[in-house]
């Protein structure tokens, strides 16, 4: 039996500690903040509750494998998931409106061919396909398998892109999202369907590889879930999950360096001097300096997290609403701007943006407010992480506030004449909770782009030190966060044999 340090609290920190508690190891876990769950927060007010991170669940299998693998509980029994149906409704600059429903291609498909017409569905599932490919080649070296030492192989595109030919000049393939959306879909409420997908896990389309593919193929493949009681809720299982497997929580325990003895991790000291030793430690935070004081924790020519140069924070509106909420209103609508270049030279140039993608969250859950003659409400968009953008001016957050409300009366007419109580999460307050960087939100990893969009490897360049969560391979997302636990469990189970799932 091990000692194991693991720190931080977050999804996939948490999914390594449960899995190595399973395994017979004694499993210690220091968070800096008062709670777990990471990004997966819930802000609770007069009866009202909100999600301050991820609305939704992709790829459910990632938690009913950690489940199955560390007790004899499913997640069903310890959750509540339903499917949302339609998956998403979205509203183009043009007025277009179409609803997708959930894990249907055949009725997306049709859905676009009635709202866009023009062969839109065919379009469309032409581009699935090739989004299919690409996730059949890189699912288990992206995925499923810890980074491999020859990552460079994953520099290469994975996605099919079309050649198209032109008169007199050189025959071009998509090499970017925004690519694919203007080469490949044509028309620009396709285009900008597409550039939502990315823009929601913090990718600029127009530098993103066209790998990118597949995140609306992973979710309109295998569907958008919720969980009833809000997506915390799934945390709190995985925190009890732990501590019925004796994992061990500290919580207001910020790590101050991992300890390092005769060449290996051998502990974490914490912010008060005190010392608890291990035979591995598992970080799930970003890494930041002086970890290891006089340790490179990756040799040169490693992928060193290159994608997280660029991530982006999220601006969270949470709206308390008289009245009930109607019976045909959909869980989550995605309000497009007319602009989207615009929108995304202000993210990813560090200003906001006057025309953002507004992404509306309606729950059909009473848990989240105190009867049926109200409603809880979130807005949420992708933005310049805290340092670029100053997130505690008032003026901006009140303005850009604004912005996001009028957005998403197209979602909820007569919206603003509901609003009881707004309050606003900035990247700002995700910063001072979680300890991020500027509140930043890592994006996935992906294929393509010169490995430019992978992340560290799980394994460390000093032994017995380990990377878990959205800061490591394979990168940000509720689901990956999962997957990077697993690897990180097999890892120290298996030691350097582990080749990943199977």
């Amino acid at each position: 039996m091990a000692r194991i340090a693991v720190i931080g609290a977050g999804m996939g920190a948490m999914a390594a500690a449960a899995r190595l508690a399973v395994a017979g190891h004694r499993v210690a876990v220091y968070e800096r903040s008062r709670t777990y769950g990471g990004s997966l927060g819930q802000h609770a007010d007069e009866g009202f509750a909100f999600d301050t991170g991820p609305g939704l669940l992709h790829l459910p299998a990632v938690y009913r494998d950690l489940f199955v693998k560390t007790g004899k509980e499913p997640l069903e029994r310890c959750v509540t998931l339903t499917q949302v149906d339609p998956a998403s409704r979205h509203v183009f600059a043009d007025g277009t409106v179409v609803s997708l429903p959930n894990a249907s291609r055949a009725g997306a498909l049709a859905a676009l061919d009635t709202a866009l017409g023009g062969g839109a569905g065919a379009t469309w599932g032409a581009f699935l396909d090739r989004a299919r490919d690409a996730w059949d080649r890189s699912r288990r070296p992206l995925l499923e398998e810890p980074l491999r030492p020859d990552w460079q192989v994953l520099g290469r595109d994975p996605y099919p892109a079309e050649e198209r030919r032109r008169l007199l000049r050189p025959a071009r393939r998509a090499g970017t999202v925004a690519e694919i959306g203007s080469w490949e879909l044509a028309d620009p409420r396709l285009a900008a369907l597409l550039d939502g997908y990315a823009l929601a896990y913090g990718l600029d389309p127009s530098h993103a590889p066209a790998s990118a593919a597949l995140l609306p193929y992973m979710e309109e493949t295998f569907g958008s879930w919720y969980v009833m009681g809000g997506m915390r809720a799934l945390a709190r299982a995985v925190y009890e999950r732990c501590l019925a497997r004796k994992v061990e929580f500290a919580f207001g325990a910020e790590v101050a360096r991992v300890v390092e003895k005769d060449g290996r991790a051998a502990g974490v000291e914490l912010a008060d001097g005190t010392v608890a030793e291990a035979d591995h430690v598992v970080l799930g935070a970003r890494p930041w300096p002086g970890l290891v004081p006089g340790q490179e924790l990756w040799a040169d020519g490693d992928v060193t997290a290159r994608a997280d140069a660029a991530a982006t924070g999220r601006f969270v509106v949470m709206l308390s609403l008289r009245g009930g909420r109607p019976a045909d209103a959909v869980h989550r609508t995605v309000v497009h701007p007319a602009d989207g270049a615009d929108e995304r030279a202000a993210v990813f140039g560090g200003r906001t943006a006057a025309h953002p993608t507004v992404t509306v969250l309606r729950p059909d859950d009473p848990s989240t407010r105190p009867d049926a003659e109200h409603e809880a409400v979130t807005l949420m968009a992708t933005v310049a992480p805290h340092g670029p953008v100053d997130w505690t001016d008032e003026a901006l957050r009140a303005g850009f506030t604004r912005t996001l409300t009028d957005a998403a009366e197209a979602a909820v007419p007569g919206l603003r004449g509901r609003v009881l109580r707004t309050m606003v999460r900035t990247p700002a307050e995700t910063a001072a909770d979680t300890g991020a960087e500027g509140g930043a939100v890592p994006a996935p990893a992906l294929a393509g782009a010169g490995g430019a969009f992978l992340h560290a490897a799980n394994r460390t360049r000093l032994p017995g030190l380990l990377l878990a969560g959205g800061w490591s391979h394979p990168g940000g997302g509720l689901a990956h966060a999962g997957m990077s636990g697993a690897l990180v469990a097999g890892t120290v189970v298996e030691g350097d044999g582990f080749r990943g799932s199977q």
